[in-house]
C-alpha cells in the first residue's frame, strides 16, 4: 500500500502499527499466521510490529514464536495468564506503545493484505476500524458449517441493543487508535466468546468514530467453540455485559454512528 502522507509516529510511540495476535496452543498454525503478516508489514510504509500474547498455552507456541524472531520486523511474546481470548487482546492493547494498533486471530481467517484498508481507515481519522463479513463488498469464500451460522444469526438477534449498526461484531480483524484502544479495554471484562460486542458497546458508549469495512474471510475449521455446550456459557456472558452496561442510552452521535456505516458498506 502507498500512502501519500508521512508516517511519522507521534514522539511518545515506538511504531506506527503493533499487530496483536491472541494464541492458545497454536504452535501448528502460528508460524504460517506470523510469517504472512511479517512479510506483508515488511513491505507497507509504516514502522511496524508484532506481538503474540500467549493465553497460557500448554504447547511450544511461545517457542515458535522466538524461532521467528528474525522475520525483519520486531516479534515479541507477552504473556498472559488469565484465560479467554479477551482477556489476552485486552493485554496487548492496554500495553502497546505503537500509533495505531489492531488484532487478528492466529488462523489468519482474514489474509494480510486487509491491513491495508484498515490502516488508510486509520489514516482518514476513525478511532475504531472493524473488519466485517457482513458489510457490502465482503466475501467469504469458505463459508462457516451451517450450526455455525445459524448460531450466530441468533447472537446478532440477540445482541442489536449493543452492536447498533454493526453489521458483524464477531470477525476477529479490529483496529485502533491506540488512545482509543485503551479507553475501550481499560473497562472490558468479558474474556470469552462476547468480548468484541462488549468492545462495540463500549465504544459507542465512549462515542467513538467507528466504521466497518469489508473483507473476505474464509472459515479455517479447528474452532474450539461448541454451539451446544459452549451456549450457556455465551448465555451468562450476554447477561453480566446487559447488567454492566444497562445504563447505556442513545447517543446523539447517532447520525455519525450512521454515516459511519454508510462508508463502512461503501468500503
Amino acid at each position: 500500500m502507498e500512502h501519500p502522507r508521512s508516517a511519522a509516529p507521534p514522539a511518545a510511540a515506538s511504531y506506527d502499527l503493533e499487530l496483536v495476535i491472541p494464541a492458545y496452543n497454536e504452535e501448528h498454525r502460528l508460524a504460517p499466521t506470523v510469517l504472512a503478516l511479517a512479510e506483508h508489514l515488511r513491505g507497507m510504509p509504516l514502522t511496524t510490529a508484532l506481538r503474540v500474547v500467549d493465553n497460557g498455552s500448554s504447547d511450544r507456541t511461545a517457542e515458535c514464536v522466538d524461532r521467528l524472531a528474525a522475520s525483519g520486523i520486531p516479534i515479541t511474546v507477552t504473556g498472559c495468564s488469565r484465560r479467554g481470548k479477551g482477556a489476552a487482546v485486552a493485554r496487548g492493547m492496554v500495553t502497546t506503545r505503537a500509533r495505531w494498533v489492531g488484532f487478528c486471530d492466529a488462523d489468519l481467517a482474514t489474509p494480510a493484505t486487509a491491513i491495508d484498508d484498515a490502516v488508510e481507515r486509520l489514516w482518514d481519522g476513525w478511532q475504531v476500524v472493524i473488519g466485517s463479513r457482513r458489510c457490502t463488498g465482503a466475501r467469504m469464500p469458505v463459508r462457516q458449517p451451517a450450526l455455525r451460522r445459524l448460531g450466530g444469526a441468533g447472537f446478532r438477534l440477540a445482541t442489536r441493543r449493543f452492536s447498533g449498526p454493526v453489521k458483524d461484531t464477531q470477525c476477529g480483524f479490529k483496529f485502533f487508535q491506540a488512545e482509543a484502544a485503551r479507553r475501550i479495554f481499560a473497562d472490558v471484562t468479558t474474556t470469552g466468546f462476547a468480548f468484541d460486542l462488549e468492545v462495540i458497546a463500549r465504544a459507542r458508549d465512549l462515542e467513538l468514530s467507528l466504521t466497518e469495512f469489508p473483507v473476505v474471510w474464509s472459515d479455517q475449521g479447528g474452532s474450539s467453540f461448541r454451539p451446544f455446550a459452549d451456549g450457556r456459557r455465551v448465555a451468562g456472558e450476554l447477561w453480566r455485559l446487559h447488567r454492566t452496561m444497562h445504563d447505556l442510552p442513545p447517543r446523539a452521535v447517532h447520525h455519525s454512528l450512521s454515516a459511519a456505516r454508510t462508508l463502512g458498506e461503501a468500503g
